[in-house]
């Protein structure tokens, strides 16, 4: 769900939950932020009738009144909306306690390690590792590394503007993007974001480690409207050839190019001294990754993609 949705769905609850008699459209139009900017009454009905749908499909219960105005009103009564007590065995507690060591690099550790504290106050057993220890053993973690990290995070919460220099797999120096963030995600090891480019006028995907800089802040408000489901890993599946449809057959340098190797359905090692040769799924996109292992990688077929490749590294020769 991308953030801004989620951020408008949890406001229209607490509006409806804080309230102690039905709310109009009208006054919860008023009092969201994200609805006053809906433009006509057509696209803010169409948006308030979908999120009062998802609110419903999560679990709360939302009741429909006609008010002392004679308008229609709603509201989310707090006795039939609570939660029974958390109970949680050994093993659930272990699973959470697990799922928190995933953010220790990131910004979202103290987050985590304030939810479990609140847990255990509540009565959650500690999070003993009911396996014989193979949880302490492969602990999941997702990297971030990355400087803009925190930035980013931040400006797709609060849904403000970026600028940063960004240096494409195919140049040979940076360019500046500015950048309406809407997503970030982690696909294979990788962090990406989504966003609407306003100097392309178009959606598009950055990869973090290629951001060179500080990431700066801009006022302002989105010119672009934020989808509800933003796919970031399907725009990187298809750069990776992971929506292929043809076959490619490249020369890879032996011991290199090891993520190449692990899509390649078929080698044949050792064609030519110091060779290998794959096959490999062809989809849109490959070539900009093929262009990434520089020399270790010559495509042999089909034409089409190595007279790509060929172009995009006679332009990084003359950037």
């Amino acid at each position: 769900m991308a953030i801004a949705k989620a951020e408008r769905l949890m406001n229209l609850a607490l509006c409806l939950l804080g309230t102690r008699r039905p709310l109009s459209k009208r006054e919860l139009r008023g009092s969201i932020e994200a609805y006053m900017e809906a433009g006509n009454d057509e696209s803010f009905n169409r948006m308030f009738e979908r999120d009062k749908d998802d609110l419903r499909e999560l679990g709360l219960v939302i009741e429909t009144v006609e008010n002392l105005e004679g308008e229609t009103g709603y509201l989310a009564r707090r006795d039939s909306n609570r939660l029974p007590p958390v109970s949680l065995d050994a093993e659930e507690a272990a699973a959470l306690g697990l799922a928190a060591k995933v953010w220790q690099q990131a910004r979202l550790a103290g987050a985590a390690s304030g939810a479990l504290q609140k847990l255990r106050a509540g009565g959650m057993p500690e999070a003993e590792d009911p396996y014989g220890g193979q949880h302490s053993a492969i602990e999941p973690r997702i990297p971030v590394h990355e400087a803009a990290f925190e930035p980013l995070m931040l400006a797709c919460r609060d849904r403000r503007p970026v600028v940063f220099d960004y240096r494409k797999s195919t140049a040979a120096r940076p360019e500046t993007r500015h950048v309406e963030p809407w997503a970030l995600e982690c696909w294979r090891g990788h962090w990406y974001l989504a966003g609407h480019d306003r100097d392309r006028g178009e959606e598009r995907v950055f990869r973090l480690s290629r951001i060179t800089g500080k990431v700066r802040s801009r006022a302002g408000t989105y010119t672009a409207e934020v989808p509800d489901v933003v796919t970031v890993r399907e725009t990187v599946a298809g750069w990776a050839g992971e929506s292929a449809d043809r076959t490619a057959v490249i020369r890879l340098r032996a011991g290199a190019g090891y993520p190449l190797r692990a899509k390649a359905t078929a080698t044949r090692e050792g064609v030519a001294e110091g060779w290998d040769e794959l096959e490999i799924p062809y989809g849109h996109g490959l070539d900009a990754w093929l262009v990434e292992f520089g020399p270790d990688v010559v495509v042999v077929e089909p034409a089409g993609l190595r007279a790509d490749v060929v172009d995009r590294l006679r332009a990084v020769a003359a950037g």
